[in-house]
C-alpha cells in the first residue's frame, strides 16, 4: 500500500474525498503523540550536529536554525538546546537577509540553501528516523502493508531539490519508507 503526503490544513472531508478511507496521521508538532515525534521541532536529544564533531542538539529544527547565518547574526548555539518546540525559528525580519548555513558551529564555509538542505537537514533528519524513531517507522511500515497511509504535514514539497517552497518532513518520511531517500540512488 502506498504512503501519501497531504496538507494538514485540508479538511478531513476533502481528504476523505481525495483519498478515500486512507489512514490519516498528523506528523506535525500539533499532531497527536506518538506521531508528533516525527516533527523536526520534537526534542529527541542527542542528535549529532553535522560538521561539528562531539556537538549534539535537541531537535533537527534547532540544528537548522542554529547553523543559519544572517547579515546581522551568525550561528546561534543556544538553538541547539531548546526542548520546548517553541522559540526555534530565526527570521530575516529580525536579523536581515539569510546568507547561508554555516558548515558546523565553528566552520568557515557558508553553504547555500540547496547545499545546506543536502548536507545539514537531510542527514540530521535521517539520523532521527534511524536512531530515535525506528520503532515508529516500523509501525508505519506495518500499517502501510495493509492500507494507504496519508502523512499530514504543513508542507507538501517532497523534493529536496525544489527550493520554491519549504521541504516537507512527511515527504522525507515517505521517501524513507519507500526506500527512495534523496541521494541514495
Amino acid at each position: 500500500m502506498p504512503f501519501l503526503v497531504a496538507n494538514r490544513r485540508t479538511s478531513a472531508a476533502t481528504l476523505r474525498k481525495r483519498h478515500g478511507a486512507a489512514l490519516q496521521l498528523d506528523l506535525t508538532s500539533r499532531g497527536p503523540d506518538p506521531w508528533m515525534r516525527f516533527s523536526p521541532f520534537y526534542p529527541h536529544g542527542g542528535i549529532p550536529v553535522p560538521f561539528s564533531p562531539g556537538v549534539v542538539a535537541a531537535s533537527v529544527e534547532g540544528i537548522w536554525q542554529g547553523l543559519k547565518v544572517f547579515e546581522k547574526a551568525d550561528v546561534d548555539p543556544a538553538r541547539l538546546a531548546i526542548t520546548t518546540m517553541h522559540g526555534l525559528k530565526r527570521s530575516s525580519r529580525t536579523y536581515g537577509k539569510v546568507r547561508g548555513h554555516r558548515a558546523g558551529l565553528t566552520g568557515t564555509a557558508l553553504l547555500p540553501y540547496a547545499e545546506a538542505r543536502q548536507a545539514i537537514y537531510l542527514p540530521a533528519y535521517r539520523w532521527v528516523l534511524e536512531h530515535r524513531l525506528a520503532d515508529l517507522v516500523a509501525q508505519l511500515r506495518t500499517l502501510g502493508a495493509t492500507e494507504t497511509v496519508l502523512l499530514l504535514d504543513y508542507e507538501t514539497n517532497c523534493d529536496p531539490t525544489d527550493l520554491s517552497s519549504p521541504l516537507s518532513h512527511a515527504g522525507l518520511v515517505k521517501h524513507y519508507l519507500d526506500g527512495t531517500w534523496p541521494g541514495d540512488r
